[in-house]
């Protein structure tokens, strides 16, 4: 299987802050990580390679040091890892980047499957995987549970639903995303380190996927935030006095219960 995992670098929830003039989540001089539901869609495709044979390369859109997301994952034992990084791509939505990503995954063509996590934990719209689909034509699969099998042409999986669970046949190629209950992710190995610390991420911009200049960046982002900003937290109370029978009664007739 040509499978392509599609990953993010996100600010390290420990450390990020959002900035209250701008109400935007401040990234400078932030520590970076990869995004933790990306982890589970690695240990996926590098299970089905195993199962399968093949090979997984992994994708991201981000700033130069984006790089060492995609490092990551080699050292978890991806194959190849590319790069979007160019200024025409910043300040894109979602809209902007599933285009961005669709077309470099046109250039990696042919492939069997995209495999995302869920949503990335700086946005949590969970819309870059479906938007990609559709960009690509291809059918996909959100919240991903279970691989169930494997077929020549297709893939059976189960995905979590509001009422339980369902199982799902795809034809493929196809693209799901992946929830936690999916797998354990590995740890990366000493080879894999190694292998990551010498590896050298290809950069690809605008022109290298053949993008369209209106399509990308924030040319090609119809979204328009109107504010953002972070909600204050305040606990307002009242102190209820007298006896703890008064007290109660008092309390009684604030709910409404005594008449």
């Amino acid at each position: 299987m040509n499978i392509i995992v599609c990953i993010k670098q996100v600010p390290d929830p420990e450390q990020a802050k959002i900035d209250p003039k701008t109400g935007l989540v401040v990234r400078s001089g932030v520590k970076k990580i990869l995004n933790p539901f990306d982890l589970y869609a690695i240990e996926a495709a590098l299970r089905l390679k195993e199962a399968q044979g093949g090979k997984v390369t992994a994708l991201s859109m981000g700033p130069p040091d984006a790089a060492e997301a995609l490092k990551e994952a080699v050292s978890l034992g991806v194959d190849e890892a590319v790069l979007l990084s160019h200024r025409d791509f910043a300040g894109a939505d979602t809209l902007a980047t599933s285009y961005t990503l669709a077309r470099a995954i046109e250039r990696l063509s042919p492939f069997d499957l995209i495999v995302c996590g869920r949503q990335a934990i700086d946005g949590d719209t969970a819309q870059t995987g479906p938007g990609m689909a559709e960009q690509l034509g291809i059918p996909h699969v959100t919240e991903v549970r279970k691989i169930l099998s494997v077929e020549r042409a297709h893939l059976v999986v189960e995905r979590i639903i509001e009422q339980g669970y369902a199982t799902i046949r795809l034809p493929l190629p196809a693209l799901i995303t992946t929830v936690k209950e999916l797998n354990e992710p590995r740890l990366p190995s000493l080879r894999g380190m190694m292998r990551a610390k010498k590896f050298q991420v290809p950069v690809w911009g605008p022109e290298d996927i053949g993008a369209d200049p209106a399509k990308i960046g924030s040319r090609g982002s119809p979204t328009q935030v109107y504010r953002t900003f972070a909600p204050t937290v305040g606990v307002e109370g009242e102190r209820l006095e007298g006896t703890p029978r008064e007290q109660a009664r008092a309390l009684l007739e604030k709910l409404g219960l005594l008449h």
